[in-house]
């Protein structure tokens, strides 16, 4: 069986391998999307095909939606290439439950793939065709944070913005001005309304997409490459919105087992690829049944009937806001970016197998939610704060059958501290006057900045997760030694005062000399982690 639309006319062999196919024509909603786009994504790796090509999948099955996705890629050109031509756009949806059953299903919503890169004429210009079109109304983004990033922790433009900014927008490389030069287009086309939605997980999303689109769109302006006009257009929330979003699913790097699995139903061609950028994606996608979308109701040119999706939630930006900084200031996000470094140090692969096997790490991740979490999270009344909690702990954070890693959770952690720990640090500063109370936090920062030395609990070597601090970090690390604590000094320090990387300066939120009393703890030698964590978390039950 092969993964294509010929593939998939022998039906008998997809029902007898458990695999369900769609129930739609895939070729006629693709055909749709390309004549009169309405969705158009950015951003089409693993969460956006799982997760949003999911839903937009479920809307095509119950006729609430009658056309597909149109995916762009901004950064890894390859995924079109590897993994959406061969396979004439469909993906396999593989949802892993706790107990070890798996639900097969392949989903035929991505209607065209489109590299968004400017040094490519053909794509270029099928780009602008779908954002000149009156009929699109959205346009959506899992781009991840750094996405958005205009600039480094010092303020500074990072090298690929400034020559954005320098070469205006007919030779727009960066996601920030390939979006900004697209919207010039549609503007140039009629100035039609649209919807910009960010569905990345930070918080204030929608808020973090306008700043770096006004910003590109001011610079530009300076420079002489747009008008007046155009600025008032993306200014114009009635005219250009940017809805705030809360993202939620689990979704770890496509596992080989599945893979093989896969092969042996007899689908053929499953195994996953690692692109030249370090992508890990494959024709199918493994992940959680449960998630959580919620959206803002701002739409200035219609929407599809998202409400109708598993799990979305269409609300106002303030139950938005307050939903989003439950899951990733309190719940999920911190939980991982706590724990998630420290693993890696510890030597576990797995994070549901290191908190099902560690009862310290089992302890410091329920004190990073339950004990200082949970206290100052508002609740956002569609969800509750308690019960989502619980659902984390007691079925989605235990399924070892995810196969989510600690290494993966360590991707991209300096651009997510500042959300995951600043706000519940800020929280407390402003409860009490300081957060010199919490434990587990500046625990799992002294750890995520312990893994950033890059040698385990056990003295050995291994290799950084990607991240775009790695190399400023590492350098101001150099000189600490494991096993030599007097060769830390004061190095911690322009990074805990950095208010671009916490969002506020953590020795004037009482925490500075608590990391690094932690850290110097963490560096003492073999097996100091281990034992640092298990002194700051003896005594809570689990």
């Amino acid at each position: 069986m092969k993964l294509t639309r010929e593939g998939m006319k022998d039906q008998k062999a997809w029902e007898k391998a458990g695999i369900r196919l769609p129930g739609y024509d895939v070729e006629e909603v693709s055909r749709k999307a390309k004549e009169a786009p309405v969705w158009l994504h950015f951003g089409i790796g693993n969460i956006f095909r799982i997760f949003i090509g999911g839903i937009a999948d479920g809307l095509l099955e119950e006729g609430a939606l009658d056309r597909g996705i149109t995916c762009a890629e901004t950064f890894d050109y390859d995924v079109v290439d590897k993994i959406y031509k061969p396979f004439d756009n469909l993906s396999l949806s593989v949802l892993l439950h706790g107990d070890g059953r798996r639900e097969y299903k392949v989903l035929g919503s991505l209607a065209e793939a489109v590299k968004a890169q400017s040094a490519d004429p053909a794509q270029w210009s099928r780009l602008k065709e779908i954002f000149s079109s009156p009929s699109l109304q959205m346009v959506s983004f899992t781009i991840t944070e750094k996405g958005y990033a205009l600039q480094r922790s010092d303020g500074t433009w990072f090298p690929f913005v400034e020559a954005d900014i320098k070469n205006g927008p007919d030779q727009a490389a960066g996601a920030m001005a390939v979006l900004t030069a697209m919207l010039y287009e549609r503007y140039r086309a009629g100035g039609y309304p649209l919807a910009l939605v960010s569905m990345d997980n930070c918080s204030q999303n929608g808020a973090k997409l306008r700043e770096s689109v006004l910003t590109m769109t001011e610079e530009w302006k300076k420079a002489g490459f747009v008008d007046e006009g155009f600025v008032s257009y993306v200014s114009d929330e009635k005219t250009v919105a940017f809805p705030w979003t809360m993202i939620d699913k689990i979704t770890p790097r496509p596992s080989e087992k599945i893979a093989g699995d896969l092969e042996a139903l007899g689908v053929e061609d499953m195994q996953p690829v690692i692109t030249g950028k370090k992508t890990y994606i494959a024709p199918f996608v493994n992940a959680e049944k449960p998630q959580y979308l919620v959206i803002e109701d701002s739409f200035p040119n219609g929407r599809p009937a998202l409400e109708k999706g598993f799990g979305v939630y269409m609300a106002d930006r303030e139950t938005v806001n307050l939903s989003e900084r439950m899951k990733v200031t309190v719940c999920l996000n911190p939980v991982h970016s706590a724990t998630g470094p420290l693993g890696v140090v510890l030597g576990y692969e797995l994070f549901a197998h290191m908190l099902n096997t560690d009862p310290d790490m089992m302890k410091m991740a329920r004190m990073v939610a339950y004990d200082e979490g949970l206290p100052v999270v508002p609740d956002p009344g569609i969800l509750s704060p308690q019960k989502f909690v619980d659902e984390l702990f007691n079925d989605r954070f235990p399924n070892e059958y995810l196969g989510d890693t600690n290494l993966r959770l360590a991707v991209d952690v300096s651009q997510m501290v500042g959300i995951r720990f600043g706000e519940t640090i800020k929280a407390y500063v402003s409860k009490y006057g300081d957060a010199s109370r919490l434990t587990a936090i500046p625990l799992g920062i002294a750890g995520w900045l312990r893994y950033m030395l890059a040698v385990d609990d056990a003295g050995n070597s291994y290799e950084l997760a990607p991240d775009p601090m790695n190399e400023e970090l590492r350098q101001q690390l150099k000189d600490i030694v494991v096993g030599r604590p007097e060769t830390f000094t004061d190095q911690l320090k322009p990074i805990l005062s950095n208010e671009r990387i916490f969002f506020i300066d953590l020795y004037k939120a009482g925490l500075g000399g608590k990391i690094e009393d932690m850290f110097r703890e963490m560096i003492a030698g073999p097996g100091a982690v281990k034992a640092a964590v298990h002194k700051y978390t003896e005594g809570r039950a689990l």
